[in-house]
Protein backbone atom coordinates (compact mmCIF):
# COMPACT_ATOMS: atom_id res chain seq x y z
CA UNK A 1 0.00 0.00 0.00
CA UNK A 2 2.05 2.08 0.00
CA UNK A 3 -0.91 -1.68 -0.48
CA UNK A 4 -0.64 -4.11 -0.15
CA UNK A 5 1.04 -2.58 2.00
CA UNK A 6 3.23 -2.90 -0.32
CA UNK A 7 6.86 -4.59 -3.31
CA UNK A 8 7.47 -8.39 -4.12
CA UNK A 9 8.97 -8.83 -7.11
CA UNK A 10 8.04 -12.46 -8.13
CA UNK A 11 10.20 -14.04 -11.04
CA UNK A 12 9.62 -17.34 -12.50
CA UNK A 13 12.80 -17.41 -13.92
CA UNK A 14 12.25 -16.05 -17.70
CA UNK A 15 8.57 -17.57 -17.36
CA UNK A 16 6.22 -14.95 -15.60
CA UNK A 17 6.64 -12.55 -12.56
CA UNK A 18 4.62 -12.00 -9.47
CA UNK A 19 4.44 -8.85 -7.37
CA UNK A 20 2.10 -8.06 -4.04
CA UNK A 21 3.29 -4.97 -2.74
CA UNK A 22 1.97 -3.48 1.09
CA UNK A 23 -1.24 -1.79 -1.29
CA UNK A 24 -1.62 -3.90 -4.07
CA UNK A 25 1.41 -1.44 -5.99
CA UNK A 26 4.97 -0.37 -5.19
CA UNK A 27 4.71 2.57 -4.49
CA UNK A 28 1.96 2.21 -2.63
CA UNK A 29 3.04 1.62 1.22
CA UNK A 30 0.61 -0.11 3.51
CA UNK A 31 -0.40 2.54 6.36
CA UNK A 32 -3.48 0.94 7.19
CA UNK A 33 -2.62 -1.49 10.26
CA UNK A 34 -5.80 -2.15 11.83
CA UNK A 35 -6.00 0.91 13.95
CA UNK A 36 -6.92 4.90 14.00
CA UNK A 37 -4.96 5.68 10.86
CA UNK A 38 -7.59 3.76 8.34
CA UNK A 39 -9.70 7.15 9.22
CA UNK A 40 -7.67 9.57 9.01
CA UNK A 41 -5.75 8.08 5.63
CA UNK A 42 -2.69 7.82 7.59
CA UNK A 43 -2.76 11.19 8.26
CA UNK A 44 -0.42 12.84 11.67
CA UNK A 45 0.61 8.78 11.73
CA UNK A 46 4.79 10.07 12.57
CA UNK A 47 3.25 12.97 15.86
CA UNK A 48 -0.22 11.75 17.07
CA UNK A 49 1.53 8.91 19.89
CA UNK A 50 -2.44 8.64 21.06
CA UNK A 51 -2.49 5.05 21.89
CA UNK A 52 -0.11 2.05 21.68
CA UNK A 53 0.32 2.12 17.85
CA UNK A 54 2.44 4.70 17.52
CA UNK A 55 5.24 1.66 18.24
CA UNK A 56 4.82 1.59 14.53
CA UNK A 57 3.98 5.12 13.42
CA UNK A 58 6.75 6.44 15.56
CA UNK A 59 8.57 4.78 18.72
CA UNK A 60 9.38 7.58 20.09
CA UNK A 61 5.38 8.36 20.78
CA UNK A 62 5.39 5.85 23.36
CA UNK A 63 7.04 8.71 26.05
CA UNK A 64 3.86 10.28 25.41
CA UNK A 65 1.65 7.31 27.18
CA UNK A 66 1.48 6.52 30.69
CA UNK A 67 1.19 3.10 32.60
CA UNK A 68 0.90 0.39 30.36
CA UNK A 69 -1.59 0.70 26.85
CA UNK A 70 -2.82 -2.22 24.83
CA UNK A 71 -4.05 -1.49 21.07
CA UNK A 72 -5.49 -4.31 18.89
CA UNK A 73 -7.34 -4.30 15.80
CA UNK A 74 -8.33 -5.99 12.73
CA UNK A 75 -8.92 -5.15 9.79
CA UNK A 76 -9.82 -6.65 5.91
CA UNK A 77 -8.96 -5.35 2.52
CA UNK A 78 -11.23 -5.52 -0.55
CA UNK A 79 -10.75 -4.41 -4.02
CA UNK A 80 -11.64 -4.16 -7.35
CA UNK A 81 -8.23 -3.67 -10.04
CA UNK A 82 -9.24 -5.44 -13.68
CA UNK A 83 -6.76 -6.59 -15.89
CA UNK A 84 -7.50 -6.87 -19.81
CA UNK A 85 -5.50 -8.16 -22.14
CA UNK A 86 -4.90 -6.30 -25.15
CA UNK A 87 -6.34 -7.22 -28.45
CA UNK A 88 -2.99 -7.74 -30.10
CA UNK A 89 -1.80 -9.75 -27.07
CA UNK A 90 -0.37 -12.97 -28.75
CA UNK A 91 -1.71 -15.41 -26.18
CA UNK A 92 -5.79 -16.12 -26.93
CA UNK A 93 -8.28 -16.33 -24.07
CA UNK A 94 -9.67 -14.68 -21.49
CA UNK A 95 -8.75 -11.53 -19.25
CA UNK A 96 -8.18 -12.27 -15.45
CA UNK A 97 -10.60 -9.38 -14.56
CA UNK A 98 -10.88 -8.60 -11.02
CA UNK A 99 -7.44 -9.96 -9.21
CA UNK A 100 -7.97 -8.37 -5.88
CA UNK A 101 -9.42 -10.98 -3.33
CA UNK A 102 -10.29 -9.78 0.46
CA UNK A 103 -7.13 -10.23 2.69
CA UNK A 104 -7.54 -9.67 6.08
CA UNK A 105 -5.10 -8.19 8.81
CA UNK A 106 -4.43 -7.87 12.34
CA UNK A 107 -2.45 -5.80 14.63
CA UNK A 108 -1.32 -6.04 18.30
CA UNK A 109 0.95 -3.41 20.22
CA UNK A 110 1.75 -3.20 23.72
CA UNK A 111 3.44 -0.22 25.72
CA UNK A 112 5.10 0.19 29.40
CA UNK A 113 6.28 2.90 31.25
CA UNK A 114 9.34 2.03 33.20
CA UNK A 115 9.38 5.39 34.30
CA UNK A 116 8.10 8.87 33.26
CA UNK A 117 11.17 8.94 30.69
CA UNK A 118 11.93 5.31 29.86
CA UNK A 119 9.30 3.62 27.90
CA UNK A 120 9.46 -0.39 26.19
CA UNK A 121 7.02 -2.22 23.68
CA UNK A 122 6.48 -4.40 21.47
CA UNK A 123 4.67 -4.79 18.22
CA UNK A 124 2.90 -7.43 16.03
CA UNK A 125 1.95 -6.21 12.88
CA UNK A 126 1.39 -6.68 9.34
CA UNK A 127 1.85 -4.42 7.08
CA UNK A 128 2.69 -5.50 3.44
CA UNK A 129 0.65 -8.55 1.95
CA UNK A 130 -1.70 -9.29 -0.34
CA UNK A 131 -3.65 -11.96 -1.96
CA UNK A 132 -4.06 -12.13 -6.09
CA UNK A 133 -6.86 -14.25 -7.66
CA UNK A 134 -6.56 -14.15 -11.83
CA UNK A 135 -8.35 -17.48 -12.18
CA UNK A 136 -9.06 -19.12 -15.13
CA UNK A 137 -7.81 -16.70 -17.45
CA UNK A 138 -5.39 -17.41 -20.90
CA UNK A 139 -2.02 -17.42 -18.71
CA UNK A 140 -3.97 -19.58 -16.11
CA UNK A 141 -0.82 -21.53 -16.71
CA UNK A 142 1.59 -19.10 -15.24
CA UNK A 143 -0.36 -17.59 -12.33
CA UNK A 144 -3.94 -18.64 -11.30
CA UNK A 145 -4.00 -17.62 -7.09
CA UNK A 146 -1.36 -15.77 -5.40
CA UNK A 147 -0.49 -14.43 -1.69
CA UNK A 148 1.98 -12.81 0.33
CA UNK A 149 1.78 -12.39 3.90
CA UNK A 150 3.96 -10.60 6.30
CA UNK A 151 4.43 -10.42 9.74
CA UNK A 152 6.62 -8.38 12.11
CA UNK A 153 7.22 -8.39 15.47
CA UNK A 154 8.72 -5.44 16.68
CA UNK A 155 10.37 -5.35 19.88
CA UNK A 156 10.83 -1.29 20.57
CA UNK A 157 12.65 1.52 23.45
CA UNK A 158 11.62 4.83 23.79
CA UNK A 159 13.39 7.61 25.82
CA UNK A 160 12.32 11.38 26.78
CA UNK A 161 15.26 13.47 26.56
CA UNK A 162 13.56 16.57 28.11
CA UNK A 163 10.44 18.61 28.07
CA UNK A 164 10.68 18.94 23.82
CA UNK A 165 12.50 16.11 22.74
CA UNK A 166 11.84 11.94 22.58
CA UNK A 167 13.71 9.34 20.74
CA UNK A 168 12.65 5.84 19.83
CA UNK A 169 13.60 2.93 17.96
CA UNK A 170 12.65 -0.53 16.98
CA UNK A 171 14.35 -3.77 15.80
CA UNK A 172 11.50 -6.10 13.50
CA UNK A 173 11.76 -9.92 12.93
CA UNK A 174 9.61 -10.44 9.85
CA UNK A 175 8.09 -13.61 8.79
CA UNK A 176 7.17 -13.66 4.99
CA UNK A 177 5.00 -17.07 3.42
CA UNK A 178 4.36 -17.12 -0.37
CA UNK A 179 2.45 -19.55 -1.45
CA UNK A 180 1.26 -19.48 -5.91
CA UNK A 181 -1.10 -21.54 -7.56
CA UNK A 182 -1.44 -22.63 -11.07
CA UNK A 183 -2.77 -24.99 -13.96
CA UNK A 184 -0.19 -27.37 -15.46
CA UNK A 185 -0.64 -30.50 -17.53
CA UNK A 186 -0.44 -32.43 -14.53
CA UNK A 187 -2.99 -30.30 -13.19
CA UNK A 188 -3.15 -27.25 -10.49
CA UNK A 189 0.09 -27.19 -9.22
CA UNK A 190 0.46 -25.25 -5.84
CA UNK A 191 4.20 -24.16 -4.72
CA UNK A 192 5.13 -22.29 -1.61
CA UNK A 193 8.31 -20.61 0.89
CA UNK A 194 8.41 -18.95 3.50
CA UNK A 195 11.54 -16.67 5.01
CA UNK A 196 12.48 -14.46 7.90
CA UNK A 197 13.82 -10.45 7.26
CA UNK A 198 14.98 -8.47 9.56
CA UNK A 199 14.13 -4.36 9.59
CA UNK A 200 14.51 -0.97 11.59
CA UNK A 201 12.46 1.74 12.53
CA UNK A 202 14.15 4.73 14.16
CA UNK A 203 11.58 8.01 15.60
CA UNK A 204 12.35 11.50 16.94
CA UNK A 205 9.74 13.22 18.46
CA UNK A 206 9.41 17.32 19.23
CA UNK A 207 6.65 18.70 21.89
CA UNK A 208 6.74 22.85 20.33
CA UNK A 209 4.47 23.27 23.47
CA UNK A 210 1.38 21.11 25.01
CA UNK A 211 -0.80 21.01 21.73
CA UNK A 212 1.75 20.86 19.09
CA UNK A 213 4.27 18.26 18.08
CA UNK A 214 6.52 17.00 15.40
CA UNK A 215 7.95 13.65 14.44
CA UNK A 216 9.98 12.18 12.20
CA UNK A 217 10.23 8.05 11.16
CA UNK A 218 12.63 6.74 9.36
CA UNK A 219 12.18 2.79 8.06
CA UNK A 220 14.97 0.40 6.68
CA UNK A 221 14.34 -1.87 3.63
CA UNK A 222 12.71 -5.15 3.90
CA UNK A 223 13.68 -7.94 1.78
CA UNK A 224 12.69 -11.76 1.97
CA UNK A 225 14.35 -14.56 -0.44
CA UNK A 226 12.12 -17.30 -1.27
CA UNK A 227 13.31 -20.25 -3.56
CA UNK A 228 11.03 -23.16 -4.51
CA UNK A 229 11.84 -25.42 -7.86
CA UNK A 230 9.20 -26.90 -8.92
CA UNK A 231 8.93 -28.47 -12.76
CA UNK A 232 6.42 -26.39 -14.78
CA UNK A 233 4.45 -27.30 -17.96
CA UNK A 234 2.69 -24.02 -19.41
CA UNK A 235 0.02 -25.26 -22.25
CA UNK A 236 -1.70 -21.93 -23.98
CA UNK A 237 -3.04 -20.93 -26.82
CA UNK A 238 -0.75 -18.94 -28.98
CA UNK A 239 -1.17 -16.31 -31.62
CA UNK A 240 2.23 -15.98 -33.56
CA UNK A 241 1.26 -12.70 -35.38
CA UNK A 242 -2.09 -10.65 -34.19
CA UNK A 243 -4.85 -11.87 -36.09
CA UNK A 244 -3.29 -14.62 -37.48
CA UNK A 245 -4.40 -18.13 -36.77
CA UNK A 246 -3.11 -19.78 -33.49
CA UNK A 247 -2.67 -22.96 -31.91
CA UNK A 248 -2.18 -24.40 -28.58
CA UNK A 249 1.60 -24.86 -27.13
CA UNK A 250 3.09 -26.61 -24.25
CA UNK A 251 6.22 -25.83 -22.84
CA UNK A 252 7.80 -27.86 -20.26
CA UNK A 253 10.47 -26.24 -18.07
CA UNK A 254 12.65 -27.42 -15.06
CA UNK A 255 13.77 -24.07 -13.79
CA UNK A 256 14.17 -22.82 -10.05
CA UNK A 257 11.67 -20.05 -9.19
CA UNK A 258 13.02 -17.58 -7.22
CA UNK A 259 11.45 -13.93 -5.24
CA UNK A 260 12.96 -11.40 -3.76
CA UNK A 261 10.53 -9.27 -1.93
CA UNK A 262 11.16 -5.58 -1.69
CA UNK A 263 10.01 -2.59 0.65
CA UNK A 264 12.06 0.06 0.24
CA UNK A 265 13.35 2.66 2.88
CA UNK A 266 11.25 5.39 3.98
CA UNK A 267 11.26 8.63 5.66
CA UNK A 268 8.14 10.12 7.08
CA UNK A 269 7.33 13.36 8.33
CA UNK A 270 4.42 14.42 10.79
CA UNK A 271 2.73 17.46 12.31
CA UNK A 272 -0.02 17.60 14.90
CA UNK A 273 -1.62 20.88 16.21
CA UNK A 274 -4.75 21.21 18.55
CA UNK A 275 -6.63 23.92 17.46
CA UNK A 276 -8.99 23.72 20.56
CA UNK A 277 -10.46 21.25 23.16
CA UNK A 278 -13.10 19.77 20.41
CA UNK A 279 -10.59 20.17 17.11
CA UNK A 280 -6.65 18.57 15.90
CA UNK A 281 -5.30 18.96 12.85
CA UNK A 282 -2.45 16.86 11.49
CA UNK A 283 -0.62 16.17 7.86
CA UNK A 284 2.04 14.11 6.94
CA UNK A 285 5.30 14.60 4.40
CA UNK A 286 6.53 11.41 3.53
CA UNK A 287 9.19 9.78 0.73
CA UNK A 288 9.92 5.85 -0.66
CA UNK A 289 12.96 4.65 -1.90
CA UNK A 290 11.31 2.45 -5.39
CA UNK A 291 13.85 3.58 -7.60
CA UNK A 292 16.42 1.85 -5.64
CA UNK A 293 14.58 -1.68 -7.81
CA UNK A 294 14.60 0.24 -10.75
CA UNK A 295 16.95 -2.89 -12.08
CA UNK A 296 15.28 -5.65 -11.91
CA UNK A 297 14.25 -7.55 -14.58
CA UNK A 298 12.28 -10.65 -15.53
CA UNK A 299 11.01 -11.62 -18.79
CA UNK A 300 8.56 -13.71 -20.38
CA UNK A 301 9.26 -15.25 -23.71
CA UNK A 302 12.04 -12.54 -24.52
CA UNK A 303 8.92 -9.99 -23.24
CA UNK A 304 10.04 -7.64 -20.58
CA UNK A 305 7.18 -7.57 -17.82
CA UNK A 306 8.92 -6.05 -14.92
CA UNK A 307 11.78 -3.98 -13.71
CA UNK A 308 13.80 -2.13 -16.20
CA UNK A 309 14.55 1.54 -16.24
CA UNK A 310 11.16 2.29 -15.10
CA UNK A 311 10.75 2.77 -11.74
CA UNK A 312 11.30 6.30 -9.79
CA UNK A 313 11.11 7.66 -5.92
CA UNK A 314 7.56 8.56 -4.69
CA UNK A 315 6.55 11.03 -2.50
CA UNK A 316 3.57 11.02 0.12
CA UNK A 317 1.17 13.73 1.63
CA UNK A 318 -1.54 13.62 3.61
CA UNK A 319 -3.94 15.67 5.90
CA UNK A 320 -6.41 14.93 8.40
CA UNK A 321 -8.77 16.22 11.57
CA UNK A 322 -10.19 15.01 14.71
CA UNK A 323 -13.47 16.27 16.27
CA UNK A 324 -14.24 15.95 19.91
CA UNK A 325 -17.15 16.89 20.66
CA UNK A 326 -17.32 15.85 24.17
CA UNK A 327 -15.90 13.03 26.35
CA UNK A 328 -17.30 10.31 24.76
CA UNK A 329 -17.04 10.45 21.14
CA UNK A 330 -14.06 11.43 18.27
CA UNK A 331 -14.73 11.82 14.95
CA UNK A 332 -11.86 11.23 11.91
CA UNK A 333 -11.32 12.46 8.97
CA UNK A 334 -8.17 12.66 6.22
CA UNK A 335 -7.16 12.89 3.00
CA UNK A 336 -3.84 11.54 1.53
CA UNK A 337 -1.94 11.54 -2.17
CA UNK A 338 1.12 9.31 -3.48
CA UNK A 339 3.02 9.64 -6.74
CA UNK A 340 3.60 6.54 -8.56
CA UNK A 341 6.25 4.69 -8.66
CA UNK A 342 6.51 4.12 -12.83
CA UNK A 343 8.29 6.64 -14.69
CA UNK A 344 5.72 6.30 -17.06
CA UNK A 345 2.29 4.81 -16.56
CA UNK A 346 2.17 3.49 -20.10
CA UNK A 347 5.26 1.41 -19.45
CA UNK A 348 4.20 -0.56 -16.82
CA UNK A 349 4.41 -4.04 -15.38
CA UNK A 350 1.50 -6.58 -15.77
CA UNK A 351 1.86 -8.28 -12.17
CA UNK A 352 2.70 -4.69 -10.53
CA UNK A 353 -0.66 -2.69 -11.19
CA UNK A 354 0.28 0.56 -9.66
CA UNK A 355 -0.12 4.61 -9.91
CA UNK A 356 -0.94 7.51 -8.33
CA UNK A 357 -3.12 7.06 -5.52
CA UNK A 358 -5.83 9.39 -3.59
CA UNK A 359 -6.53 8.17 0.03
CA UNK A 360 -9.93 9.01 1.92
CA UNK A 361 -10.94 8.02 5.25
CA UNK A 362 -13.13 8.78 8.30
CA UNK A 363 -13.74 6.78 11.31
CA UNK A 364 -14.62 7.30 15.01
CA UNK A 365 -13.69 6.31 18.76
CA UNK A 366 -16.02 5.72 21.36
CA UNK A 367 -14.60 5.79 25.07
CA UNK A 368 -16.27 3.17 26.57
CA UNK A 369 -14.67 3.66 30.28
CA UNK A 370 -11.45 6.01 31.89
CA UNK A 371 -9.53 3.29 31.22
CA UNK A 372 -11.07 1.59 27.53
CA UNK A 373 -12.09 3.13 24.25
CA UNK A 374 -13.73 1.16 21.03
CA UNK A 375 -13.06 2.47 17.04
CA UNK A 376 -13.45 1.87 13.08
CA UNK A 377 -12.08 3.13 10.21
CA UNK A 378 -13.24 2.99 6.44
CA UNK A 379 -10.82 4.24 3.56
CA UNK A 380 -11.18 4.36 0.25
CA UNK A 381 -8.21 4.18 -2.27
CA UNK A 382 -8.47 5.30 -6.06
CA UNK A 383 -5.36 4.39 -8.24
CA UNK A 384 -4.31 5.06 -11.54
CA UNK A 385 -4.31 2.47 -14.10
CA UNK A 386 -1.35 1.54 -16.13
CA UNK A 387 -0.49 0.00 -19.26
CA UNK A 388 1.46 -3.10 -20.10
CA UNK A 389 3.92 -3.10 -23.18
CA UNK A 390 3.74 -6.95 -23.92
CA UNK A 391 3.47 -8.78 -27.21
CA UNK A 392 2.69 -11.68 -25.28
CA UNK A 393 0.72 -10.68 -22.55
CA UNK A 394 -0.11 -7.16 -23.27
CA UNK A 395 -3.15 -5.51 -21.84
CA UNK A 396 -4.21 -2.66 -19.23
CA UNK A 397 -5.25 -2.22 -15.29
CA UNK A 398 -8.17 -0.07 -15.11
CA UNK A 399 -8.17 2.50 -12.69
CA UNK A 400 -8.38 0.95 -9.33
CA UNK A 401 -9.99 0.75 -6.23
CA UNK A 402 -8.91 -0.61 -2.31
CA UNK A 403 -11.07 -0.51 0.41
CA UNK A 404 -10.08 -0.83 4.06
CA UNK A 405 -12.34 -1.39 7.15
CA UNK A 406 -11.38 -1.91 10.42
CA UNK A 407 -11.91 -2.17 14.17
CA UNK A 408 -9.84 -1.57 17.19
CA UNK A 409 -9.32 -1.47 20.77
CA UNK A 410 -7.22 0.32 23.49
CA UNK A 411 -6.73 -0.37 27.43
CA UNK A 412 -4.74 1.61 29.54
CA UNK A 413 -3.57 -0.32 33.01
Amino acid sequence: MKLLPRFALLSLSTLCALAATPALAGGLYLYETADANVGLAGAGSAARAQDASTILGNPAGMTHLDGDVVTGGLQVLMGDVKYSLSPDARIVGDSPGNVIDPFPAASLYWSHSVDQRLKVGLGIYGNYGLALHYDDWAGSGLIKDAALVGLTVQPTIAYRLNDQWSIGAGLGASLGIFSLKRDTSFGEQKVDDHDWAVNGRLGVLYDLDPGTRFGLTYASKTEYNFDVAPTIAFSHTFQPVPAGPSFTVTRDFSLPISAMVNTPQQLMFSAFHTLSPQWAVMGNLGWQDWSAYTNSTVAVAGSELAGGDRLQDTWHVALGAQYTPNARWRFDGGIAYDTSFYKSQNDGSLTMPSGAAWRFGVGTQYQLDPKSSVGAGFEALRMQGNSVQSALLGGAFDTGYLYFLTAYYTHRF
